[in-house]
């Protein structure tokens, strides 16, 4: 038995998985980011230990002897956070997360610094990434970095707490902008560049290689065996890879969370920055990935869902397939947090144009839905521009549940979706098969394997040739708002 636990940024997701890579247990635990600021997103490092924590115990309760038997455990999280702790490993602030936009003028000043550091790094400097959230702290509040002894990544912070180890993994170093991609260790340059002391940084390992112990009181907690391993582990989007096999070259996948990301395999270190694709390490060693990243992905609906009074995001899901009959009538830009690919702007916001005196609030989630859609094949339009082919591609995630918004996301790609069976909590699922391969010693292409498949959505013809005239206008609508925004910045 295997143990996922995966740390997002509305819940923590903890799976078990027994030798047959069937789920057996879950659990999950809704957190709350909060938004001081306006463009600020931080959160609170124990509220993530303390939900880990009561998944883990609920877990424990609904299926003791599966917990009992639990030989490995994995780990994969946000990426790109800040969280910097003091002598004794305590937070000196709330943890700054990726979908935070403040350092958007450190980032701007960083990514002109040098294109060879940029393309040996992955990307251009984001707002998001951990590094220029770093420079905006020696500016606005140095006498946090006066006391920084650590810097981690949010999963390496729960790694602290469950073995006590200071560890973190390639593939969730990669979204820093302090990483070599193609040495896989840290960069001399960026960390000088960017004030980090190299004494903060945690030591860089493969993802499914073993970085410590549970801790002996934490395994009689949950009345585990005292020889607990836990694996390095993965950033999310990584862990999401391995969860639906995407480890070889070409392999591609969309992943719809909080934020929404397009992933293709890579078998170098491919960058494009000038095309804001991210290029970074992937969960195996030798192996990449390109990746475009949105900030906005199922977010857009939860938000949709506040606006309209729909407590009930399902029924609104629902309801709106019910008056589906094309295109909305309405039309939508989704930057509620900024956007990274292709704009990278973190003073976007997002918009809605069409209202008149009948509109209901499933039109309102309709052009969400479709905007998010539009974003992607904005996303791939990138990618392919860049090189990558991609025809088909696994959807994971949470917005994986809906095959009414994948058939949006298909039609308006183009590209065929593969839903997988669990495929909604595919990083905890990842984690666990990194778990696996810490102590089993098998080859990760005989773990990493492709999950049976739960449905394909292929693009509609009809409501593809009418989605090209909306994708025209969905990129008109941001050329004409995109001064405005920066306007209002």
């Amino acid at each position: 038995m295997y143990l996922g636990i995966d740390l997002g940024t509305s819940a923590v997701k903890v799976v078990l998985v027994d030798d047959a890579q069937t789920i057996t247990g879950s659990a999950e635990e809704a957190l709350a980011p909060a938004r001081p600021k306006p463009s600020w997103s931080e959160d609170d490092p124990d509220s993530w230990i303390a939900a880990v924590e009561r998944a883990l115990d609920r877990l424990r309760a609904e299926h003791p002897a599966a917990v009992a038997a639990t030989r490995a455990i994995g780990l994969s999280g946000q990426m790109h956070g800040a969280l910097l702790l003091d002598a004794g490993d305590r937070p000196l602030r709330p943890a700054i997360l990726w979908n935070d936009g403040r350092a958007a003028a450190e980032a701007a000043e960083l990514a002109e610094h040098s294109a060879a550091l940029n393309r040996r790094l992955g990307v251009a400097a984001m707002a998001g990434f951990t590094a220029p959230k770093i420079v905006w702290l020696a500016r606005h509040e140095p006498q946090v970095l006066a006391k920084t002894r650590r810097l981690l990544l949010p999963k390496d912070f729960v790694r602290l707490h469950l073995s006590g180890d200071f560890v973190t993994d390639v593939s969730d170093a990669a979204g820093t902008w302090l990483l070599d991609q193609q040495a896989r260790r840290w960069d001399d340059e960026a960390v000088a560049l960017c004030g980090v002391d190299p004494a903060w940084l945690p030591p860089i390992l493969e993802s499914p290689a073993p970085a410590g112990r549970l801790r002996s009181a934490l395994a009689r907690r949950w009345g585990m065996r005292d020889d607990i391993v836990i694996a390095a582990g993965a950033g999310d989007v990584a862990a999401g890879g391995l969860s639906i096999g995407a480890i070889r070259p070409g392999d591609a996948f969309i992943s719809l969370g909080t934020s929404a990301q397009f992933f293709t395999v890579a078998s170098a270190h491919q960058p494009d920055p000038e095309r804001a694709v991210h290029a970074f390490c992937h969960a195996l060693p030798a192996t990449w990935f390109r990746m475009a990243a949105l900030l906005n992905g199922a977010s857009v609906l939860a938000a949709a869902a506040q606006w309209t009074g729909g407590a009930d995001i399902g029924g609104l899901l629902e309801e709106t397939e019910k008056t589906f009959t094309g295109p909305s009538p309405l039309l939508a830009l989704p930057y509620l947090s900024g956007e990274r690919t292709p704009h990278n702007r973190p003073d976007l916001r997002g918009a809605i144009i069409g209202l008149d005196a009948t509109t209901q609030p499933t039109d309102i989630v309709q052009a969400m839905l479709e905007a998010v859609a539009f974003s992607l094949a904005d996303a791939l339009n990138v990618l392919r521009g860049a090189g990558s082919t991609v025809e088909t591609a696994g959807l994971i995630g949470g917005g994986a549940r809906s095959t009414f918004w994948a058939k949006l996301i298909a039609s308006a790609t183009g590209v065929e979706l593969v839903k997988y069976e669990a495929s909604d909590r595919g990083p905890a699922y990842g984690a666990a098969r990194l778990a696996r391969l810490s102590v089993s010693g098998e080859d990760a292409s005989s773990v990493a394997v492709v999950p049976p498949i739960e449905r394909i959505v292929k693009p509609e013809a009809a409501l593809a040739d009418a989605y090209q005239g909306r994708l025209e206008a969905f990129r008109s609508l941001y050329r004409a708002l995109a001064p405005e925004f920066s306007r209002q910045s």
